[in-house]
């Protein structure tokens, strides 16, 4: 790890979510307070909207060209909101000169599979039927790398391309990076917890709307990119995806980011988050143009 990333992972006071007896909502809030209270980045304008009965945040840049990012947030499915992702929106929305919409997907284990990418699905009819004008990226981090990349799986031919970062694709953690390596400040136990959280019990985890990487339909994706992290559980996942979707002839970037690990993308304290903010928005424009 990069020596930046190694002391990131040395302080991490993260909880255990997996606790008896754990907080799930103070720790939301928490965590939605802690962000809300870091600098942020002036954009031309910011708006809540109600995108066919789910609510997102729309961010317009100055000068905006033609398209719509629309981002799905991570969060292992169960953390996170358009709140702890409004920094990051913001960045991306002034790098790449588009409009990114933030999705506020329902999550579990208050609402389990397939509620999250059914969000996705109404917001993708509520841009079919007018909502905001076209082309579209798909684009999430993360667990919501998985949504965005079903959301496009789903609705093929909706948009021109898809961003996805670190993404969160297998339910069984069978690849070797979940045992390989250094401390990564995500421990592979807890992602099994997640995927409980999300999957619910009995669900099966061969469904490609909840494992990607199950698809069949992996080559109706458009131009996909995949960034992943050297130091992280679920490199491994994201680089086979990469390598499937090339595989059917869709054109494909996987970059790997070396002394990274998991969650580094959307912290502009890791130097290089910005780096990997303006290569996705590099992508989009190269595809939205």
């Amino acid at each position: 790890m990069y020596p930046e990333v190694r002391a990131a992972v040395a302080a991490d006071a993260s909880p255990d979510l997996r606790a008896p007896g754990f907080d799930l909502a103070a720790h939301r809030e928490q965590v939605r307070r802690a962000n809300l209270a870091l600098p942020r980045e002036d954009v031309a304008a910011v708006e809540d909207v109600d995108a066919g009965g789910v609510r997102c945040r729309l961010y317009t840049p100055a000068d905006a060209l033609p398209g719509v990012v629309v981002h799905a947030h991570g969060g292992g499915f169960v953390l996170n909101d358009v709140d702890v992702h409004d920094a990051v929106c913001r960045r991306m929305a002034n790098r790449g000169r588009r409009q990114v919409l933030s999705v506020d997907y329902r999550r579990p284990p208050e609402h389990r599979f397939p509620a999250a990418p059914d969000d996705l699905d109404a917001v993708v009819g509520w841009l079919r039927d007018g909502g905001l004008p076209g082309p579209y990226a798909a684009h999430g981090d993360s667990a919501g790398a998985n949504l965005a990349l079903v959301a496009a799986l789903r609705n093929p031919g909706f948009f021109s391309v898809v961003g996805l970062v670190y993404p969160f694709l297998d339910p069984r953690g069978s690849f070797p990076s979940y045992v390989e390596g250094a401390p990564s400040g995500f421990d592979p136990s807890e992602a099994a917890w997640y995927w409980e959280q999300y999957a619910g019990p009995g669900a099966d985890l061969d469904d490609p709307d909840l494992a990607p990487l199950r698809s069949d339909a992996l080559h109706t994706l458009p131009p996909t990119f995949v960034a992943t992290a050297e130091h992280d559980p679920l490199r491994d996942e994201g680089e086979e995806l990469a390598r499937l979707v090339a595989e059917t002839g869709v054109e494909t970037v996987g970059v790997r980011c070396l002394g990274q690990t998991h969650g580094f993308w959307r912290h502009a304290a890791f130097a290089a988050s910005e780096p990997l903010v303006r290569q996705v928005a590099g992508w989009f424009d190269q595809h939205l143009s």
